[in-house]
């Protein structure tokens, strides 16, 4: 498993969100994007994308952190807290 959590805080706008991505297989030989989203401290929105494998998955969660690099969310841990 592979997985990266961003967080994006400006206390002077009351943005406090988090992202997170987790790549992960599943029982019939594909791999899954997981990302889950939301406001920090409250329950996200969660989307699973289907790759047929690993390194589709890893591109498409390295595009997203540039992505979400660029407006502002900053990489916090090299795993996901808790992970699944």
């Amino acid at each position: 498993m592979s997985g990266v959590y961003l967080t994006r805080r400006d206390p002077g706008r009351n943005i406090s969100r988090f992202y997170r991505m987790l790549i992960v297989p599943t029982l019939f030989g594909e791999w899954v994007l997981l990302r889950e989203w939301g406001r920090i401290g409250s329950g996200g929105t969660v989307r699973a994308d289907p790759f047929p494998n690993a390194g589709a998955a890893l591109l498409a969660m390295q595009s997203l952190v540039r992505a979400k690099h660029s407006r502002g969310y900053m990489t916090r841990q090299a795993s996901v807290p808790g992970g699944a």
